[in-house]
C-alpha cells in the first residue's frame, strides 16, 4: 500500500476564514485578475496579513494592471470579515535570470511533484481527505446559509483513522461570543458532523468541539496568516509526499503548480483506466530546462507504471499548460477544501489512455 489504511492517520482542513487562507485566497484572486487581462502573464504573489495590516509582494510579467488592494478588500469581504486592512503591495518584474529559460519552454522552478489518486472515494482521494475537506465547507455554507447564525469564518477540522475506521472527529470554529460551548457543540455535532456520518460511524466515533471550550476572536485579529502555508490541507494531508513547494499564487510556468497538478491527473487516470487501486507519480525538474529530469509512477503493488506515462503523457511545462488549460483565470476556486477532488477542474478529467 502506498498509504497504509490499517495504520493511524490524521488528516486537517481549515475554512475559507482561516488566516492562511484568507491569503492563498488573495494570491489566487491576484492571479486570475492577471490572467483575465493576459494569459500569458507571470505571476508569483505571495500575502501576509495579520491585526490589521496586509502585505502583498511578488513578482510579475504582464500586459495587464490590477489593482491589489481592491482585489484583497473584495476577497476579505466575501470570505465574511468586514473590519478594514491596511494594505501595501511590493511587486517588481520576473527576474531576468529565471525568465531566461522560462522564455524557452523551461520550468519556472527546480524541485520534485507528487500526484496521487486512489479508487477508495468517487474523488479518487483517500476517505479522510473527502470527509475533512466537507465538514470545513459545512461550516461555511451553514454560516454563509444562515443555517448556524452564531458561527463566524475562521475554523479548522480533522480526523482520525484507525485501522481503516473512523476514530475521532475534531471541529474546531469561530463562534458569537454570547453562544455557551454545551449549544456549540451540540449543533455542530447534529448539524454539521453527524449529516456526514454513517450510521455505525455515529455509534462509535469520538467527537471533539472546540476543545479550549472559547474560540471568539479568529482570522487576522486572532493570528497572522501567509500563502502556501496550508500546503497539506492542498493536496493529501501529508499521508503521500509532497515536494514542498505551495501552489496559490503561481501560475502554470511554475513546476510547483503545474507539474503537481499534470502528477495527479495521470495518477487518477491510471487508477480509473485500472492500473492500480492507489497510484502515486513523482516529477522533478530543474529550472529553465523543459524536459524532466525524473517521472516516476507505481501502484500499490510497487509495480512501475513510468513506461505507461512517459508513452502517453508530456510533462514539459508548455505541453501540461496546453494539456490542462492552465492559462485560464480557474484558480480562485483552488484555494480552499483542497485543490484535488472537484469535479470541473482540468486535472481532474478521466480520460482513455491507449
Amino acid at each position: 500500500m502506498l498509504y497504509k489504511h490499517n495504520d493511524n492517520y490524521t488528516v486537517e482542513s481549515v475554512t475559507s476564514g482561516h488566516p492562511d487562507k484568507v491569503c492563498d485566497q488573495i494570491s489566487d484572486a491576484i492571479l486570475d485578475a492577471y490572467l483575465k487581462l493576459d494569459p500569458n502573464s507571470r505571476v508569483a504573489v505571495e500575502t501576509f496579513g495579520g491585526h490589521g495590516k496586509l502585505v502583498i509582494g511578488g513578482e510579475v510579467t504582464s500586459k495587464g494592471k490590477v489593482d491589489y488592494a481592491k482585489i484583497a478588500q473584495k476577497v476579505y469581504k466575501e470570505i465574511g470579515y468586514d473590519s478594514g486592512l491596511e494594505i501595501s503591495a511590493h511587486i517588481v518584474t520576473q527576474s531576468p535570470d529565471i525568465a531566461i529559460g522560462v522564455d524557452k519552454g523551461g520550468a519556472g522552478d527546480q524541485g520534485t511533484m507528487y500526484g496521487f489518486a486512489t479508487d477508495e472515494t468517487p474523488e479518487f482521494l483517500p476517505k479522510g481527505v473527502v470527509l475533512v475537506h466537507k465538514l470545513a465547507k459545512s461550516l461555511e455554507d451553514a454560516r454563509k446559509e444562515g443555517k448556524i447564525k452564531w458561527l463566524r469564518p475562521d475554523g479548522k477540522t480533522q480526523v482520525t483513522y484507525t485501522g481503516g475506521k473512523l476514530h475521532t472527529v475534531l471541529v474546531s470554529t469561530q463562534h458569537a461570543p454570547e453562544i455557551k460551548i454545551e449549544q456549540i457543540k451540540k449543533e455542530i455535532t447534529e448539524k454539521i458532523i453527524y449529516p456526514l456520518l454513517s450510521n455505525e460511524e455515529k455509534k462509535t466515533v469520538k467527537i471533539l468541539v472546540n476543545p479550549t471550550g472559547k474560540f471568539t476572536t479568529g482570522g487576522f485579529e486572532a493570528d497572522t496568516g501567509l500563502t502556501g502555508r496550508k500546503i497539506m490541507v492542498d493536496t493529501y494531508g501529508g499521508i503521500i509526499p509532497h515536494g514542498g513547494g505551495c501552489f496559490s499564487g503561481k501560475d502554470a510556468t511554475k513546476v510547483d503548480r503545474s507539474g503537481a497538478y499534470m502528477a495527479r491527473f495521470v495518477a487518477k487516470n491510471l487508477v480509473a483506466s485500472g492500473y492500480g487501486k492507489e497510484v502515486l507519480v513523482s516529477v522533478a525538474y530543474a529550472i529553465g530546462m523543459a524536459e524532466p529530469l525524473m517521472i516516476e509512477a507505481i501502484n500499490e503493488k510497487g509495480e512501475d507504471l513510468s513506461g505507461i506515462v512517459k508513452k502517453n503523457y508530456d510533462f514539459r511545462p508548455l505541453a501540461i499548460i496546453e494539456k490542462l488549460g492552465l492559462r485560464k483565470p480557474i484558480f480562485r476556486e483552488t484555494a480552499t477544501y483542497g485543490h484535488f477532488g472537484k469535479p470541473n477542474l482540468p486535472w481532474e478529467k478521466i480520460e482513455k489512455i491507449k
